[in-house]
C-alpha cells in the first residue's frame, strides 16, 4: 500500500496558543507607541501571515513589528501554548497505525520546532514546515514542491482549522479534514476548497477515526 501522510496545520488544530499570540502582538504594537488591540480581533486573525495582521492597524513597516513580535514570541510566547483536548493520544494512535505525520504551519519553522519540543509531540512528526527564506506562506508553491518532491508516491492528507489548509490541500490536489476548533465555520472551510477537493469536517483532531482518513483516499 502506498504510505498516507497525514499533515496538520498546528494553531487551532493541535494546540491553542491564543494567550501567547495576543500578548506577543500587544507587545509589538505598545513597542511601536501604537493601540492595543482587543483580544477577540486578534484571535480572529490568526493563521494569517503576522506582516498581514499588523499591516491592517498601521502603515508602518509591518516587517519590524513582526520582528518585534517573535523576539517576544520566541521568549516567553511558546511557553504559553497548550495542547489541544485529547491531539496527544490521537497522534500516537496514528503513528501506531503506520501513519507518516508532518506540520504545516504558517509561524516561522524555527519557532515551530521550539513549540513542538516544548509540548512533546516533535517525536510524533517526520517534518515540520513554517515559513522560512525559502517558504513564505502556506500556499506558496515552493512549499507545495517541497512537501511534494518528499512524498512523490504518497497519499497526502491536509489537517487545519483555517481556510488557508483547504486551498493548501487544493494546491496539492489532496483531501482536507477541516476541524472546528478555531475560528471558522464548516461552510467557511467547504467554501475555500471550491468543490475540488474531497473534505470530511469533524469538531476536533481527537475525532479522528482510521475509518474517516480511508474514506477520503
Amino acid at each position: 500500500m502506498k504510505e498516507t501522510v497525514l499533515s496538520f496545520d498546528l494553531d487551532y488544530t493541535l494546540i491553542n496558543n491564543r494567550k501567547g499570540i495576543v500578548n506577543s502582538f500587544n507587545y509589538a504594537l505598545r513597542n511601536f507607541n501604537l493601540p492595543e488591540v482587543s483580544k477577540s480581533v486578534i484571535q480572529e486573525m490568526i493563521g494569517l501571515p503576522l506582516n498581514d495582521m499588523f499591516a491592517r492597524f498601521t502603515e508602518l513597516n509591518p516587517s519590524k513589528l513582526s520582528f518585534t513580535f517573535r523576539e517576544y514570541y520566541g521568549a516567553k510566547g511558546i511557553y504559553q501554548s497548550r495542547l489541544l483536548s485529547g491531539v496527544k493520544n490521537k497522534l500516537k494512535e496514528l503513528k501506531l497505525q503506520n501513519f507518516t505525520l508532518g506540520i504545516i504551519t504558517s509561524k516561522k519553522q524555527s519557532i515551530a520546532i521550539k513549540i513542538a519540543e516544548y509540548l512533546k509531540i516533535d517525536g510524533f512528526f517526520n517534518y515540520i514546515l513554517g515559513e522560512t527564506e525559502n517558504i513564505k506562506s502556506k500556499l506558496d508553491p515552493n512549499l507545495t514542491q517541497i512537501l511534494l518532491e518528499k512524498y512523490p508516491k504518497s497519499r497526502i492528507i491536509i489537517i487545519g482549522d483555517h481556510p488557508k489548509d483547504a486551498k493548501l490541500a487544493r494546491n496539492l490536489n489532496c483531501p482536507f479534514i477541516g476541524v472546528l476548533t478555531g475560528f471558522h465555520t464548516a461552510y467557511q472551510l467547504k467554501q475555500a476548497r471550491e468543490n475540488e477537493i474531497q473534505t470530511l469536517i469533524v469538531k476536533k483532531v481527537k475525532n479522528i477515526t482510521i475509518d474517516m482518513i480511508y474514506s477520503i483516499l
